[in-house]
């Protein structure tokens, strides 16, 4: 019998964290590491607090060194595990004490390594230890609206085109994106359901599966309102676009014709069984 959507969530979820567990290797660590309680920044001239951004890491152009200033613990585990705050179980401190963690590596360590790197260091730092369970979680189903999809199916790609030499022109790449491009503005290009569901995951607090059938690529703009809603995009919306934008799930179905259907479902879940609120001295 197929698994249904909410029997894949658990077992995707389960997959990723067993990838970045407590059974990872031991071994790998960072070269070097400080990790220090955050201190608030003196305000500049106008009263504001500015604040460091994160840099360095995988990917980067700063590979060999990472810099997380002024982060909530929260942020870092979700980081190290490779799973959403919804899937981290732990004290509410973990959203409200802030740390600076700077730390070196070896300049090719990969993503996968560097997450292990970074659960490592806070089992050393917070004494932490942890468990994984299932539980039943509100999730929601991406589906088709009565009406059906109201999204722009993307342009084909181009044919392949014919070997180049070393100094000859690069095929160009075509352009797959999803982003924010203002707040209550979301831009989607060549992206399937699955990525739609996945980025709607992290701004509505829930698990979000593809139950829309719905097998090709799309273009897309979503606008709506980000009054009452929490995380990235809850910030602050003012100005007559935003008077005028629906809120979130009812601009999904107008303008996407689709609907996000509440459920529950079994959700992996890993439980913070032991933390210290002060890291250990570097």
């Amino acid at each position: 019998m197929a698994p249904t959507a909410a029997v894949r969530i658990g077992l995707t979820l389960f997959i990723g964290c067993l990838a970045y567990g407590q059974t990872a290797d031991k071994s790998l660590t960072f070269e070097a590491a400080s990790v220090k309680p955050a201190k608030m920044p003196l305000p500049d001239a106008q009263g504001r607090a500015t604040f460091a951004r994160n840099s360095g890491g995988p990917g980067t152009s700063d590979p060999g060194r990472i810099y997380r200033p002024n982060l909530g613990l929260m942020a870092f585990l979700t980081t190290a595990y490779n799973v959403r705050s919804y899937q981290i179980s732990g004290p509410a401190w973990l959203d409200t004490e802030r740390f600076d963690i700077t730390a070196t590596m070896r300049p090719n360590t990969t993503m996968e390594q560097y997450r292990v790197m970074l659960q490592n260091l806070l089992v050393e730092r917070f004494k932490m230890t942890v468990h994984r369970e299932t539980r039943e979680l509100p999730v929601y189903s991406l589906v088709v609206a009565k009406n059906g999809p109201k999204m722009q199916k993307s342009a084909a790609d181009p044919p392949p085109s014919p070997p180049k030499s070393p100094d000859g022109p690069i095929r160009p790449i075509p352009a797959s994106v999803m982003m924010m491009t203002d707040r209550g503005h979301i831009v989607g290009r060549r992206q399937t359901m699955h990525d739609l569901a996945n980025f709607l995951s992290i701004h509505v607090g829930r698990p979000v599966t593809d139950a829309t059938a719905l097998t090709a690529k799309y273009d897309f703009t979503l606008t709506y309102s980000t009054e009452g809603l929490d995380g990235p995009i809850g910030s602050a919306q003012t100005g007559p676009e935003a008077e005028a934008a629906p809120p979130l799930f009812a601009a999904i179905q107008a303008q996407l014709g689709l609907k996000l259907e509440p459920k529950r479902g079994p959700v992996e879940i890993i439980v913070i069984d032991h933390v210290e609120k002060m890291p250990t001295g570097n």
